[in-house]
Parts: structure tokens; sequence; C-alpha cells
């Protein structure tokens, strides 16, 4: 791994919060091992092993009942060590996969039968090379044919020049991480009340409310993010979800207590109605339709 490449934690607590009986992370990563499924080429940053196993300890271990895995730019368009947890957890695993403009048909039925349900186009710079939009719209038309959905990653700056692309997309489109905010601003500065807009202006729109620690100035216990991700919650509860993103990539001011994640949640849906929504029938209905139709 890289020299100042941070690992996960190594024990985090049990969280003081106790998820419900069917609680859903939607939003975490597997990394290698390297050595069976070797990163790509062209990252832009080598990760420590993050398997599987480590993942679905930390599942049971906080108290969740599924995951949804999604491919990180570390192992570019190669989905294999994706595609292989999914097939490990069974029914317990969705996935969101990456994808290239070339790839098969076959390649595609191939992930959805695994379980992967979503793309992730990635539009931070520091992280991948930059695509041409045209390339995604292809790549769009093409999987919403197989009901999947659309999950984007950028930061707040960009979100004004990406609107109009974003409002452009079919189907449903997921806003990792709250598209970044700066917290430092405050949750009711007009940066943020973009953001706002565009989801009340767009129903296809959602929202993972995560990541308090890539987001914080002020540091655990992540209290300068709460109100951010709580306006959320609060305007669209229908349209939210909530991950850890263990094994938190790329992290340099420290390396979150998973458990102390957790805990955030009772502070950014504040009833148990809105608890369910976020951890159980938001992502049951966007990952897991089959079993909330019947």
């Amino acid at each position: 791994m890289d020299a100042d490449y941070r690992p996960f934690h190594p024990n985090p607590k049990v969280p003081d919060y106790t998820p419900p009986a069917g609680a859903v992370d939607a939003h975490c990563h597997v990394f290698g091992p390297a050595d069976t499924f070797p990163y790509s080429p062209k990252r832009k940053y080598t990760p420590c092993d993050a398997p599987k196993e480590k993942l679905f300890a930390l599942r049971d271990h906080l108290g969740f009942s599924r995951n949804v895995i999604v491919q990180a730019s570390c192992h570019g368009t190669d989905n294999a060590a994706l595609v292989d947890a999914l097939e490990t957890a069974g029914n317990l695993a969705r996935g969101v996969a990456v994808v290239s403009p070339d790839v098969t048909d076959e390649e595609l039925d191939a992930m959805d039968k695994a379980g992967v349900r979503a793309v992730r186009f990635n539009f931070v710079k520091r992280l991948v090379d930059a695509t041409p939009r045209e390339v995604f719209t292809g790549i769009a038309e093409r999987i919403t044919k197989l009901g999947w959905h659309i999950v984007v990653y950028f930061e707040a700056p960009d979100l004004e020049d990406l609107t109009p692309f974003l409002t452009s997309l079919p189907g449903i489109i997921v806003v990792d991480h709250m598209g970044r905010p700066d917290v430092s601003k405050g949750a009711d500065h007009p940066d943020f009340d973009r953001f706002v807009d565009l989801m009340a202006d767009n129903e296809n729109i959602w929202v993972k409310v995560s990541c308090p620690e890539r987001l914080t100035v002020a540091g655990p216990p992540y209290e300068d993010v709460v109100p951010f991700a709580k306006r959320l919650v609060d305007a669209f509860p229908d349209r939210v979800l909530w991950g850890t993103d263990w094994p938190h990539p790329n992290m340099k001011s420290h390396m979150p207590d998973d458990g102390q994640l957790v805990d955030v949640i009772p502070q950014i849906a504040t009833t148990e109605e809105a608890r369910r929504k976020l951890l159980i029938d938001n992502p049951m209905r966007l990952y897991w339709p089959e079993e909330t139709n019947t």
C-alpha cells in the first residue's frame, strides 16, 4: 500500500445505537486481496487489502444485515473482487459496478446475476481521469435496460457544471456522500441550498447521507456534519441511504471508528420511522425490489 495510506480501524467499538433488524450498510467496498484480485494499473492510490471476510465480519459486529458493495477506483473497471464478494454473500449483498464503454452484454448479464444493480460514475478529478460525458450517457442507456440505476460521485464545486448532465440521465440517480459539501459554510449556505434544490426539483435523485469523517472540520464525533445529513433526511425521507464507506480509502486526517459512525445515525434520523426508511425501506426498495414488491 502507499506509504501514507491509513489502514482501516483494527478494533471498532460496538455501537451504542443498535440498528433495526434488516438494516443495510448501503455504501462499502472490498479491496483485493491483491494477490487474487490485482489493483488497476491506472489507479491513483494503492490501498491495504480489505477483503470480503473483513467486511462481512464488520457487518455482523455493527449489527447490520446486508451490504451494498461499491466498486472503488483502485480496481478500475475490473469488477472481479466485487462479483466474488457478492457471490459469497448471496442474497445479503448487492453491488455497484464501474464499467468501460466496451463492456459486453454478456458481462453485464453476468454481473446482474451476481447481484450488481447499478453503475458508478466518478467525477472526482483526484481519483480518476476525466471521461467524456457521452461515454457515460452510452453506458447509462445500456444499464437502464437491466433495471439498474446510476451512482454518481462528485464534489460540491463541480455541482453547478454537472447539473445539466445529471438531470439528463435516465432512471434513478444516487449521489454519494451528500455531494461532498463544504461543512465550514454551514447547512443553510447557498452552496448546499443548490444541492437541496436539485433533489427537490428531481424526484429521481437520491442521496447517501454518509461519510461525516470525510466532510468534518471539527473531527469526531462529527457534530458539524450532522445538520447537513439531518436536513436531507428530514426533507427527503424516502430518498436517503446510509453507509459506512468501509474501509475508508484515502483518509488523511484520521481513521474513523465504524462503531462511532453508526452512533451518528440517530442524530441525523431522529425518529424510529425515519431510521427504518433510511436503513431498511429505502435500500431494500432500490436494491432488493423483488422482496419489497411481493
